[in-house]
């Protein structure tokens, strides 16, 4: 566990890193709604034992502890309240963080994200042009704009700084293939690098292993995909 410092306060954090070594290539991962828990943190885990130095800001802390929460009920009307400016400003903290330990060589930077943190991915890498890679698992690509969420992954195609490689699910309602493709088609029209993913019978969160939705072969895929992208774009 530890403590980010951003422009208005500090915010806590998950980092996970080879125990000798260093500085190690920075992946940036966006938790899921569900805040900065175990299962997220055991991500945070993986990659640090394939030789990354992992950080997971807790980018709600300004609403709430999500993870203290029991119920996708509970956790929708502070989610609401969570401002995309927020989110991203404590990621650009994130980075900095990484780079002042001295064990983070953040000019091999990656970015990645699950459920709603997949969609922070996207947001992320059209950011920041430090990022040499993302990986977006499941996050939405489309939706209603709002005063917190201005802009869509959709909708920033044309900044993205790095190439991007999304892991979904054929399964997902909340993500229909039909915006996938839209997504794909903005991304060739746009020229940029880019790979999308699809499962086939496979549903939204399927790399979560603490939930019923886990399916073990998409997930295994999935995971050698995101760190032979970052390998392939030099996050590594």
């Amino acid at each position: 566990d530890v403590s980010i410092p951003t422009p208005d306060g500090s915010i806590p954090g998950y980092r996970a890193m080879p125990a000798a070594g260093g500085p190690f290539p920075v992946v940036i991962v966006a938790h899921e709604i569900f805040g900065l828990h175990e299962h997220i943190k055991d991500v945070a885990r993986r990659f640090a034992k394939a030789g990354y130095f992992a950080l997971v800001p807790a980018l709600f802390t300004r609403v709430g502890d999500m993870s203290e929460m029991t119920t996708i009920d509970q956790i929708r009307p502070l989610v609401a309240k969570v401002t995309d400016r927020n989110v991203m400003a404590d990621m650009d903290a994130g980075v900095a963080f990484a780079k002042a330990s001295g064990k983070g060589d953040t000019a091999k930077l990656g970015v990645t994200g699950f459920c709603g943190g997949g969609r922070y991915a996207w947001l992320y890498c059209a950011r920041n042009p430090a990022l040499k890679a993302g990986v977006a698992w499941y996050g939405p690509l489309a939706g209603e704009a709002s005063e917190s969420r201005p802009k869509n992954p959709i909708d920033v195609v044309a900044d993205l700084k790095c190439p991007v490689l999304g892991l979904y699910g054929a399964a997902d309602p909340g993500i229909p293939s039909e915006t996938i493709e839209r997504m794909r088609a903005a991304l060739e029209k746009a020229g940029k690098p880019g790979e999308i993913v699809l499962y086939e019978d496979t549903p939204h969160g399927f790399n979560a292993d603490y939930r019923a939705s886990y399916r073990p072969g998409p997930a295994k895929d999935a995971w050698a995909r995101c760190l032979a992208w970052f390998k392939q774009y030099g996050v590594a």
